[in-house]
């Protein structure tokens, strides 16, 4: 049995100190540092047991791998410094600020031969994966539709910078769902938003409608909103964030050929038995299967120590999946300043979601 990977979590905010938790809890891992600039917040988790350093100079040496959770504007410069020690990286979604640096982050794990990986941990629920595999019942996929709609109490937009430009369910929420539509139906040839703020008159959206056109032909909707309240959500479907009310609804439907399905459910609509899946035949629901709930932080972590290994476990985003998933969620943002199609390889390298127009 070889030793457990030595990791380090770079920047402890909600989402690294999520890691670092992790880390101290999975055998096969061995976390040698916290990387914290802040020395109040180093003081704090030090008193709770954590190795804290001050930066990546002070990691020791026999570290192999680091979380890169910091702030997304400081994901590239972090991630290539830790590429640069020769370490296998994982880094916190979306992979970079821009296209620009997610290509120079990708460009350094391939001349440096270390793996990147993007974390996009919602893949890791033993329901997504199952979801890849039974869509395959529905025959040739033919489109997709999905709602993501939560209420964010008014104190959310109190602070100043979760009001700036950037900081809408777009750039927020929206890219988890991209990430998994991608893994369910493959890549994004173009994408087209239209956004509202007519609810909380603020600068940035509380709505968008998404149309979506995938390379496979498939066409999809989705919509977004953080003003209108429902049961319909990701994390109210699956109950994965434990400070989001669980509804156990559905959020999700695909339509194929020979049925449809909804998700993360997996509940199977087709025809009965020697029937014609047409609209003159009524169709019977096939139950999902239930899975038992996990922390998908802790089996992605688990799954990263095996890329850290030189295996790949094909459900992991890597940092091209990474980059693609954040190439389709600005085109979004993009179409929604310019009330145009986008098409995929035309968002410009440097935009990064906020910037008012584009070159």
């Amino acid at each position: 049995m070889t030793a457990p990977l030595p990791i380090a979590v770079v920047g402890c905010g909600l989402i690294g100190l999520r890691h670092a938790q992790v880390a101290t809890k999975l055998d096969r891992v061995d976390l040698t540092a916290v990387v914290e600039p802040d020395a109040a917040l180093r003081a704090r988790l030090a008193g709770e047991g954590y190795p804290v350093v001050a930066s990546l100079d002070d990691v020791p040496a026999r570290t192999r791998a680091a979380i890169i959770a910091t702030p997304t504007p400081a994901h590239a410069e972090s991630g290539l410094a830790a590429i640069d020690r020769g370490w296998a990286v994982l880094v916190e979604k979306p992979l970079a600020a821009n296209l620009a640096q997610a290509d120079a982050l990708i460009e350094a794990s391939e001349r440096c031969g270390v793996p990147l990986v993007t974390a996009h941990h919602r893949r890791c629920h033993p329901f997504v994966q199952a979801t890849a595999e039974r869509l395959a019942e529905l025959g040739t996929p033919v489109a997709v539709q999905g709602i993501w709609s939560l209420r964010k109490h008014d104190a959310y937009y109190e602070p100043d910078w979760r009001r700036a430009p950037g900081s809408g369910p777009l750039m927020t929420n929206l890219s988890h769902e991209i990430d998994l539509m991608r893994v369910f139906l493959g890549e994004i040839a173009e994408v087209s938003a239209l956004s509202s703020n007519a609810t909380r008159g603020l600068a940035i959206e509380d709505t968008s409608a998404v149309s979506l056109r995938f390379e496979s032909g498939v066409l999809g909707s989705f919509l977004i909103s953080d003003a209108g309240a429902s049961p319909w959500s990701f994390e109210a479907a699956s109950g994965e964030n434990p400070g989001i009310a669980t509804s156990g609804q559905d959020y999700m439907r695909f339509v194929g050929t020979k049925g449809a399905m909804s998700f993360p459910s997996l509940d199977l609509w087709q025809a009965a038995d020697g029937q014609e899946p047409v609209w003159q035949n009524p169709m019977a629901r096939h139950a999902g299967t239930k899975f038992a709930k996990v922390d998908p932080l802790e089996i992605q972590m688990a799954l990263f120590e095996q890329v850290a290994d030189g295996r790949d476990p094909w459900i992991l985003a890597s940092g091209k999946g990474g980059r693609a998933t954040l190439e389709a969620t600005l085109a979004a943002v993009l179409s929604a300043k310019t009330g145009r199609p986008v098409p995929r390889g035309s968002v410009p390298l440097e935009f990064d979601g906020v910037m008012e127009t584009a070159a």
